[in-house]
């Protein structure tokens, strides 16, 4: 019952999150914010992650999930509910960064539950299950977001938005207590020393972070490409379309494979994948090509995120697994934060075909030092 709590608030909180992002953002526009501020906006929906995913994850090892699960709700209706009675740019910017702080303490401490909650040979299953249900959010969040705009206002679409927090505060409430409680004796430096100095962690933070960094990268600039050869929107929608079903349908499989493959080896096909997607891009010349290649690039990088927190999870140490992940979310959000500015100075230096290769030579390095990992274990 606990693991199907925890999809469901998975499931709710994403929703809100993904669709938080649309309305914040258009609601912004059309009380006519300048293009800067929209980008302030989006930057500080990642800044709590960024700065708070690390000692999150201590705390929730320490204290357990009710509690800041209950937070992180809170956190998520108010940043709705505010926009909805404060109509001004201020309100925006704290609203996205009490967005921000919800996602950070729901993603660590979700993402904690699952491998906490699960037995050994049921952990691939749950976490699969996890991933899949971030997938559909991915498509529900936008969606509810959207209509809601178009059939209620601006206004009224961030109260339908808050509904979501709402839902979730009510699930911890009444059903909360089926979780564990933390362990107090656990360390809340983490044995912070130690663990910077393993050689397995800094790996296992080098190849989520490419992973990151190699999703990112082909969403942000794949559109791009696309407008660039004269695609249409409705195209260009379409071929990220492709990309999305394709990483839902290979995260069906996702436990079946990690039972049946060694993680690195599994790492090593992420990577070459991707590293042939991106190199493939600049010599597409239509939908037709690029959305096959956006679904080759997504049969491979769509099990990369959730294997390496499958992975990460399962070589942290005892009673530090939250600590572990929240690291993990550290660096990839640090890579979301930095690797559209690196690249976009590279686009503008060497223009777009060469982030495109660039970006393939990286993925086939980290397919490369996947392969010598799997060999030295």
């Amino acid at each position: 019952m606990a693991i199907h709590l925890t999809l469901a608030l998975t499931f709710f909180n994403f929703v809100g999150a993904n669709a938080a992002r649309v309305v914040l953002t258009l609601y912004a526009l059309e009380l006519g914010a300048p293009a800067s501020s929209v980008g302030v906006l989006g930057g500080l929906l990642f800044l709590f992650p960024l700065l708070l995913s690390w000692p999150i994850g201590a705390l929730a090892d320490r204290t357990g999930a009710r509690g800041l699960l209950l937070f992180a709700a809170c956190c998520g209706a108010v940043s709705l509910v505010l926009p909805f009675f404060v109509r001004a740019l201020p309100a925006f910017y704290v609203a996205a960064a009490l967005n921000g702080l919800a996602l950070a303490f729901f993603h660590v401490t979700l993402q904690n539950l699952v491998g906490t909650l699960s037995h050994p040979e049921e952990r691939a299953r749950n976490f699969s299950n996890f991933s899949l249900t971030g997938a559909v959010t991915n498509f529900v969040g936008p969606l509810l977001a959207g209509f809601s705009i178009d059939n209620l206002g601006h206004a009224a679409a961030c109260l339908v938005v808050a509904s979501q927090s709402l839902i979730a505060v009510s699930l911890v409430l009444i059903w909360g207590k089926l979780y564990p409680p933390g362990k107090k004796a656990a360390p809340i430096d983490a044995g912070t020393a130690r663990g910077l100095r393993d050689r397995g962690l800094w790996y296992m933070l080098f190849v989520s972070g490419l992973v990151q960094l190699g999703t990112d990268l082909f969403q942000f600039y794949l559109p791009i490409y696309g407008y660039s050869i004269g695609l249409s929107a409705s195209a260009i929608g379409a071929v990220l379309a492709t990309l999305a079903v394709a990483a839902f349908v290979v995260r069906l499989f996702l436990a079946w494979l990690v039972r049946r493959v060694a993680g690195e080896k599994l790492l090593m096909w992420v990577f070459m994948m991707g590293a042939i997607g991106f190199a493939l891009v600049p010599f597409s010349g239509n939908a037709y090509v690029l959305g096959a290649i956006a679904f080759f690039f997504g049969l491979g990088m769509g099990i990369g995120i959730p294997l390496t927190v499958i992975l990460m999870f399962s070589r942290s140490a005892e009673g530090r697994s939250g600590q572990t992940l929240g690291l993990r979310l550290t660096a990839n959000n640090f890579v979301r934060v930095s690797g559209p500015v690196v690249f976009g100075a590279v686009g503008t230096a060497l223009g777009l075909g060469a982030v495109f290769w660039i970006v393939a030579a990286i993925m086939a390095t980290g397919a490369l030092v996947s392969r010598r990992a799997g060999e030295a274990r």
